[in-house]
């Protein structure tokens, strides 16, 4: 035991004279990440607009079209073509109605539905899945524009209400005056908004569909706190930004690497 304790005692001497005689640098990197999407065949990106829905306080469609516009100028190589925004709801009808272009198949299997007026959950959106298949009517957009990388998709931008326990932290103080936080759990009312878009990339050459993916996000404050909507949809849109870029350019991670000298 004697032994045993004599040997941890000098491993702990020696690691103690080896910290105070090692100097610690900070080494800023940068790790690059690939993009998802392969666009070098494009110079051009069109963001056509979206099919979007939910509250009434914020046109999801136009914003969603503005910001992305504005983050593809200044972290995207591809030039971004101003354009008025495409009312995608009245060609879904128009096109359903006319019965011409598309998926043959896509529109038998959803010719049943009846489009909606207005846009209220997710499954108000079903009927105009067809419209994203439609590849004559992408094409034909796409020579309109100089056959452009076409950004388009849903956006659902709905209130959301929670209840439950929510953990906290709350300042004490004991008999001697000292202070100390402790969590506590509180049951709370909370209301927000949740964000879940889809934006589907499609060949303006072609007409095809190339990449689409669908991002949840979700943000709640205390029921008596009053958030105007559109502050909380741009806050909710600033979290998927990143996610939305790293899918048509290299995106890069910066972080610090520690080296010992």
């Amino acid at each position: 035991m004697t032994a045993r304790l004599a040997r941890t005692a000098s491993s702990l001497f020696v690691a103690v004279t080896l910290t105070a005689c090692t100097s610690y640098f900070e080494i800023p990197i940068e790790t690059p990440i690939r993009p998802k999407l392969d666009v070098s065949a494009f110079q051009r990106v069109l963001v056509a607009g979206f099919i979007s829905g939910g509250s009434e306080d914020v046109d999801a469609n136009l914003e969603t079209v503005r910001l992305l516009r504005s983050q593809l100028r200044t972290k995207s190589e591809l030039r971004v073509i101003d354009a008025d925004v495409l009312p995608l709801m009245d060609v879904a009808s128009d096109v359903r109605s006319n019965g011409n272009g598309g998926d043959t198949a896509t529109e038998s299997a959803s010719e049943s539905q009846a489009v909606p007026v207005t846009i209220k959950d997710e499954r108000d959106l079903e009927p105009f899945e067809h419209l994203f298949a439609n590849v004559d009517y992408w094409k034909k957009i796409g020579e309109e524009y100089q056959n452009p990388l076409i950004v388009t998709g849903t956006v659902m931008f709905t209130p959301h209400q929670r209840s439950g326990f929510v953990q906290r932290e709350q300042e004490v103080f004991d008999s001697l005056g000292r202070r100390r936080v402790v969590p506590i759990r509180t049951y709370m009312e909370r209301k927000g908004f949740i964000l879940k878009p889809k934006f589907v990339f499609i060949d303006g050459r072609t007409g095809a569909t190339l990449h689409s993916e669908t991002f949840r996000e979700e943000i709640l404050y205390n029921a008596n706190q009053s958030t105007p909507a559109l502050s909380s949809y741009f806050e909710l849109m600033d979290r998927l930004i990143p996610s939305f870029l790293s899918t048509l350019s290299s995106q890069k991670i910066r972080g610090t690497r520690v080296l010992l000298k």
